[in-house]
């Protein structure tokens, strides 16, 4: 009687790509990324993530991250990214995983836009939870500041206000800081089944940033409740040219056990 294939264990954690992106499906840059993050118990998250994932863990935490920056020129395949269209502001709201096949992850539960299209496709095409918003990005020195307002599908007037100044160049990342950066995938439900898109770009510039403000309630909105008190890990990164490629192909396997992703790879 043939044995049920077992969970593989979590991948390390790395600052580089652990995977080759042979058939490039999506081409884009992020820019000028303000990364926030707040600790919670995975007990809070777990029912909020695709099948076939559960949260991935650092000492014991999940994360929640809000993320805002400038997409930059998305295009499909290898050719040229559209350059209207294809540029917006970006706030996401996501979560940590990771699969049965050891893939870590993140998992959106909002991402706002500026460009309606975009948002179109972003819904359709990829059944993420992209939503349509009036947004900028300013930048004042070393001060940046990130706006959005909700337009649609709603919850109407979620919004987010964030300024953070930049600071130093992080020549060494801390284990934590490569755990919420060093992402190499994404994972979400597309048509009733599990899906995972992974990505490669080159290797963080991160710096230090010190936040100005946040108001905001794209938390909320995202099902999700406002971690106490300030943000533990606050970073800026002038950003980095990306490529998705399409769902590998994979065996069939169980959901992992929650494993604790405190030992990184460099």
């Amino acid at each position: 009687m043939p044995q049920s294939p077992r969970a593989v264990p979590p991948e390390p954690v790395s600052a580089d790509p652990p995977h080759r992106t042979d058939l490039t499906l999506l081409t884009q840059s992020w820019l000028d990324l303000a990364f926030l993050h707040w600790p919670v118990e995975p007990t809070a998250v777990a029912p909020l993530l695709p099948a076939g994932t559960v949260p991935d863990t650092f000492d014991g935490f999940t994360y929640v991250g809000l993320v805002a920056f400038r997409m930059h020129r998305v295009g499909w395949f290898r050719l040229p990214g559209v350059p209207y269209l294809g540029s917006f502001p970006e706030t996401n709201v996501r979560l940590y995983s990771v699969d049965a096949h050891g893939r870590r992850g993140v998992v959106f539960r909002s991402l706002d836009a500026s460009r309606l299209l975009p948002v179109a496709v972003g819904r359709w095409a990829f059944r993420l939870p992209y939503v349509w918003s009036r947004m900028s990005v300013r930048q004042d020195g070393p001060t940046v500041t990130y706006t959005s307002r909700r337009r649609w599908p709603g919850p109407r007037g979620a919004h987010s206000a964030i300024s953070v100044s930049v600071g130093e160049r992080v020549e060494e990342p801390t284990d934590l800081e490569h755990f919420l950066t060093a992402r190499w995938g994404l994972h979400s439900s597309f048509l009733g089944r599990s899906l995972y898109l992974p990505n490669t770009h080159p290797r963080w510039p991160l710096h230090r940033a010190r936040l100005l403000d946040c108001d905001e309630s794209l938390l909320a909105a995202a099902g999700l409740e406002r971690p106490l008190g300030a943000p533990v890990s606050v970073l800026y990164s002038p950003g980095v040219p990306v490529r998705f490629s399409g769902p590998p192909r994979e065996p069939r396997a169980f959901v992992p056990r929650q494993r604790d992703g405190g030992v990184p790879g460099r």
